[in-house]
């Protein structure tokens, strides 16, 4: 359960210039950087993902269709398209639909303190064709988009804070759901 040193995210000054720093770096110290995050839709059904039982944080957890970070000097718009394919093998046209920032603990001493440009797409889940990457994604589910808040009071354990957080602030969001 190690994450890759020298992956280089784009981190957030106090000035709002962005500066490069490293992924993990930025979790353990809690420093505010960018982030995507992607949900894809088919009709009102969500396809939300559960996450590798390797990952270095919240493994088996159950977050939104596709999280991460851009690289430094990559365009979060490259990146959520860069990250659901690497994820998940698809390839959705995503649409950004805002901007969200939010901190959480998510164990192990690490923080996420992340502004967060938030994408949208839709697809047929009957004729999307899948292929996980294990090291990422154990599995995948459709959810009805009404029975998320439900999902959250009866299993909040069972998701990964920023998802819990995505479903409490919905509306923020501008999903068109």
């Amino acid at each position: 359960m190690t994450a890759t040193p020298e992956i280089i995210i784009p981190a957030i000054a106090e000035d709002g210039s962005l500066f490069p720093i490293e992924k993990m770096e930025a979790h353990r110290i809690a420093q505010q950087h960018l982030a995507i995050s992607a949900f894809v839709f088919s009709g009102s059904r969500l396809l939300i993902q559960q996450r590798a039982a390797s990952k270095y944080h919240c493994p088996g957890k159950w977050a939104n269709t596709c999280c991460s970070h851009p690289h430094w000097g990559e365009t979060v718009e490259n990146a959520a398209t860069r990250r659901i394919g690497e994820e998940l093998g698809i390839s959705v046209p995503l649409s950004k639909t805002s901007v969200f920032e939010y901190r959480a603990d998510v164990g192990g001493g690490l923080i996420e303190n992340e502004r967060v440009h938030v994408f949208v797409g839709h697809a047929d889940e009957t004729g999307l064709a899948m292929s996980l990457n294990a090291e990422e994604v154990s599995a995948t589910r459709w959810v009805e988009v009404s029975e998320l808040p439900a999902l959250l009071a009866g299993q909040p354990d069972s998701l990964c804070p920023w998802f819990a957080i995505y479903i409490s602030h919905w509306d923020e969001l501008n999903l068109g759901q």
